[in-house]
């Protein structure tokens, strides 16, 4: 199980949503579509924190989290480049496709996403993999079969759920303490849309992360995890709502409508011949929530947003995951 032992290295905690469906408000009864985590989005933390921490992994309920393939677009991994690095793919894949020819005009991208690759066997093991869908980029419908493959024979890990953390931290005579933890870092990918909202652990956690100075990391969707802030969890289990909670009114930065709406439309999502719609936007949903929610005209820009009064640091996309990373390490404390 991946859990804290006896180290001397500093201690991180990495929380993966792992939702293996996004439900569709529209089209109308649709059984909603595959989906999980964005591994460039977490793959940076662990390459630039891996040497000196050691990781705790976990997820909401405690399951396996699915690797989305449609984060796995050669795009996804050109960081600052990021809409050059689009524009450039869609026109490349319009006709006469070939993927050998695509990749090795993308030599330093397919390099990343190697590396990135072999820190997912590394510290996550054995993963299901999103289904590609009809919008999928055509490079990564090619890659998944090969992906799934590579994945056959690595050992499953386990994985802690949220309310285990929160549990373990309150007994005392586990040893487990979350005040232990520098950081801890949350991946987007849709995912987050299912189980990082409206969620009374993650709520707990949150506030008790903050009330041990933990630093709160959350790129792209996973920001929505602040919606879930308004809860507390006694001691006896019972979920408690506080609309006036510690983190709200604080700014926070995200993937917005207007990007959602873009790959709802012209990307991955985009079912031809439907309109498609999911159940909310993050950036509405967390301004409802009473917070100052900012984004980017260009919602290929990179964002970055560090709330000090609560330790909260967000970004807005795949696009902003180098910089999220190094400013990240310039909060951490020197070890």
């Amino acid at each position: 199980m991946n859990t804290p032992t006896a180290s001397s290295k500093p201690k991180a905690l990495i929380v993966i949503p792992s939702a293996a469906v996004l439900p569709l408000t529209e089209p109308a009864d649709h059984p909603g579509v595959s989906t999980g985590f964005y591994l460039v989005e977490l793959a940076q933390v662990l390459k630039e924190f891996g040497d000196e921490y050691e990781f705790t992994f976990a997820t909401p309920g405690g399951l396996v989290p699915q690797l989305e393939i449609n984060g796995l677009g050669l795009s996804m991994h050109a960081a600052d480049k990021f809409s050059s690095a689009t524009v450039s793919a869609t026109a490349a894949q319009a006709f006469r496709f070939d993927v050998d020819t695509f990749r090795a005009k993308r030599p330093g991208l397919v390099a990343r996403r190697d590396s990135e690759l072999a820190l997912a066997r590394r510290y996550l093991g054995r993963l299901p993999v999103s289904e590609s869908l009809p919008g999928s980029d055509k490079e990564v419908v090619v890659l998944r079969d090969d992906l799934v493959k590579s994945m056959q024979d690595l050992p499953e890990h386990t994985y802690q759920s949220i309310e285990q953390l929160v549990l373990r931290h309150r007994d005392p005579e586990d040893a487990f303490d979350l005040s232990a933890f520098d950081f801890v870092h949350m991946p987007g990918g849709h995912a987050p849309m299912v189980d990082f909202v409206d969620n009374p652990w993650l709520g707990e956690l949150l506030h008790t992360l903050r009330e041990n100075q933990v630093l709160i990391s959350l790129i792209c969707h996973a920001p929505i995890a602040m919606a879930s802030a308004k809860y507390r969890v006694g001691a006896d289990g019972t979920a408690i709502t506080d609309l006036d909670h510690a983190f709200k009114g604080v700014r926070v930065t995200t993937v917005a409508k207007s990007a959602e709406l873009f790959v709802l439309s012209n990307g991955y999502l985009k079912i031809p011949g439907k309109k498609v719609r999911m159940g909310y936007f993050i950036d509405e949903t967390l301004r409802n929530a009473g917070y100052k929610v900012e984004t980017t005209t260009n919602p290929t820009a990179i964002k970055v947003i560090w709330e000090e009064g609560v330790r909260l640091l967000t970004s807005n996309g795949p696009q902003s995951i180098d910089e999220h990373a190094a400013r990240l390490r310039t909060l951490l404390p020197r070890h």
